[in-house]
């Protein structure tokens, strides 16, 4: 009986063992850095943005120019009734402006 119970308590000490050898060895390390996100060189900036209605010339509809200062471009955009969808009416790259390229 002696024999059995002493069997019983080494047995439950090296499972104890065991799943303390293993929480240690599996525990993250929060001390370690993580590793920088690397992004490419055309990733864009996460926009900042601001919307300012307006009118167009053609025909006098209302315009919602969306203004992204993060990444200095805007976009008009406006209101298709009959299609209930919003279409672009044009873009802009405030960057490419402000050095006098001129194009799109």
């Amino acid at each position: 009986m002696a024999r059995s119970r002493t069997n019983t308590i080494l047995l439950l000490a090296a499972a104890n063992l065991a799943a303390l050898t293993a929480v240690v060895l599996t525990w993250p390390a929060f001390a370690q850095p993580e590793p920088p996100i690397v992004r490419p060189a055309d990733a864009r900036a996460r926009g900042d943005y601001t919307m300012v209605s307006g009118r167009i010339g053609a025909g006098g509809n209302h315009v919602v120019y969306v203004i992204d200062s993060a990444n200095q471009e805007v976009i008009g955009l406006r209101w298709d009734s009959s299609k209930q969808v919003m279409l672009g009416v044009g873009y802009r790259s405030l960057a490419n402006d402000a050095r006098g390229n001129r194009g799109r």
